[in-house]
């Protein structure tokens, strides 16, 4: 199923602030958050603003690597749930010569089809497995905001 970057926010757990990013699925009212660490979330958030710093970032220098050996980014495709809740996904490159699939993590995943606006896509059962009602997520604070508390930029 189709999918796009919602938004990417805050939760407040026991262990402390934990950075979510929310897919929203095409078609559905619930939502997939994914939890993920604290560069990964500001690295996705920069690539959804299309936000610059001058000198790039890790995400930004892989696709400024990829592009320059002549590949792009077809898709992400965010594929099953391991037993721990860990999200597992691929990242689905076109090659001059070749197409291929890398492991990857979701996070970086999603940080860099923040910056190419290359398609996500959900299995079914991924979906199905971590769905959870979106007006939940729509109360956190934005990552942004929490960077703005931190001093640090968008």
């Amino acid at each position: 199923m189709d999918a796009t970057i919602d938004s990417v926010r805050v939760a407040g757990t026991p262990d402390g602030p934990v950075p979510v990013v929310v897919l929203a699925a095409e078609g559905e009212e619930d939502v997939l958050p994914i939890f993920i660490g604290f560069e990964e979330a500001n690295s996705i958030a920069h690539g959804m603003d299309a936000y610059d710093i001058g000198r790039p970032l890790t995400h930004d220098l892989l696709l400024d690597v990829m592009e320059e050996l002549g590949g792009r980014i077809e898709r992400v495709e965010i594929t099953e749930v391991s037993g721990e809740g860990t999200y597992i996904a691929d990242l689905h490159l076109e090659g001059p010569r070749q197409s291929l699939t890398v492991d990857a993590r979701p996070s970086d995943s999603l940080a860099l089809a923040a910056r190419t606006n290359a398609p996500i896509e959900l299995s079914n059962e991924v979906f199905e497995q971590g769905r959870q009602a979106g007006e939940q997520f729509e109360e956190l604070a934005d990552i942004r905001e929490v960077g703005e508390l931190m001093g640090d930029e968008p």
